[in-house]
């Protein structure tokens, strides 16, 4: 393999770099081109105000066969590599390369940080690597090949539900309790005074404000509304678009009486959802709207064949309530 150094996410072309990601180990939203170039315009929405982007792409003759996308920042008094969307808003990350390629890419990789061209580093500091990534024992095996010292922690739990593909059989997977009390909610809304709908939103014309709305439900939340500084807003502005434009945006909303409820900002890709925000109007608390619309978002992906919803990083306690399997991601170092 060749291994390049690029500065810029325009030295990489768009579809090959998601053509690569489509079958690579670990295939999620928060890999994708447009979500990471996005995710670099405002640094992670603010979270890395100094840094240098160190994108490393590997080929054999004209096949791109790995990606690293690192940038270089001081973490905890050192200088070092971090994966691109590091720490806080993107919940899953990993290296880009094919399972069957990826043990000679690491060890490529691992060869090029130890050369004397290579970015000035003194550790290699990755977080939220799926607990299951082939990279763990790969980047392991190749630090002490080096003298490296390697360390893998948990970092966060996350929590996913697996789809049966019929919401019946869904519910029916699930505690009997929080069964009855989620049909039972869906019900009280339905039965109230008070028109309700529910949609995704699917018009281009309307995104703009439809995330103006968005934004200002998590606002209600003091955390959230802390959270979204003028940077972070533009930061979910921009990952919202570039979503849209590549076609696995899933923005729903629940209607009250024509006045939005409840909110989720989710990606719908690769047959799965990743539940990646909420918000709420909490003047409606008591229908429950946060629970309703989570229902029919769950009805919807059984019926139209998701395999997977997955709540992502959180131990929060409804998501265990919604059949949420606990899983970690990882935190690996590697020092001189």
């Amino acid at each position: 393999m060749e291994f390049t150094l690029h500065k810029n996410f325009s030295e990489l072309d768009s579809t090959e770099w998601n053509t690569l990601l489509s079958e690579s180990i670990s295939n999620v939203p928060f890999l994708r081109h447009e979500y990471l170039s996005a995710w670099w315009t405002t640094f992670g929405g603010g979270e890395w105000p100094q840094a240098e982007l160190v994108l490393i792409a590997a080929r054999e003759g004209n096949k791109l066969l790995g990606i690293a996308p690192l940038f270089l920042a001081e973490h905890e008094g050192q200088q070092a590599l971090m994966l691109l969307g590091s720490i806080e808003i993107s919940d899953y990350l990993d290296l880009i390369a094919r399972e069957d390629d990826l043990p000679r890419f690491v060890s490529g990789l691992l060869d090029f940080f130890a050369a004397d061209s290579a970015p000035a580093w003194s550790a290699i500091d990755w977080y939220n690597l799926p607990e299951d990534s082939p990279t763990l024992a790969a980047l392991k095996a190749d630090s002490a090949k080096h003298g490296w010292n390697f360390t893998s922690e948990p970092f966060r739990p996350a929590l996913s539900v697996p789809l049966p593909g019929d919401f019946e059989e869904y519910l029916m997977g699930i505690d009997k309790k929080q069964r009855h009390e989620i049909r039972r909610k869906i019900r009280r809304a339905e039965g109230d005074e008070r028109p309700m709908r529910w949609y995704i939103v699917e018009d281009e014309s309307t995104l703009d404000a439809e995330i103006d709305d968005f934004l200002a439900l998590m606002a209600n939340d003091h955390h959230k509304e802390d959270f979204l500084t003028e940077v972070m807003r533009t930061q979910m502005r921009t990952s919202v678009h570039a979503a849209f434009e590549a076609g696995w945006l899933q923005l729903a909303f629940l209607e009250v009486d024509g006045a939005k409820a409840a909110g989720y900002l989710n990606f719908d890709y690769g047959n799965h959802i990743y539940v990646y925000n909420s918000g709420l109007d909490f003047d409606y608390g008591d229908l429950s709207p946060g629970w309703v619309l989570l229902g029919y978002l769950l009805q919807w992906a059984n019926e139209n064949g998701r395999e997977e919803f997955d709540f992502m990083r959180g131990d929060e306690k409804y998501k265990f309530k919604f059949g949420g399997v606990k899983r970690d991601v990882m935190r690996v170092r590697v020092e001189k």
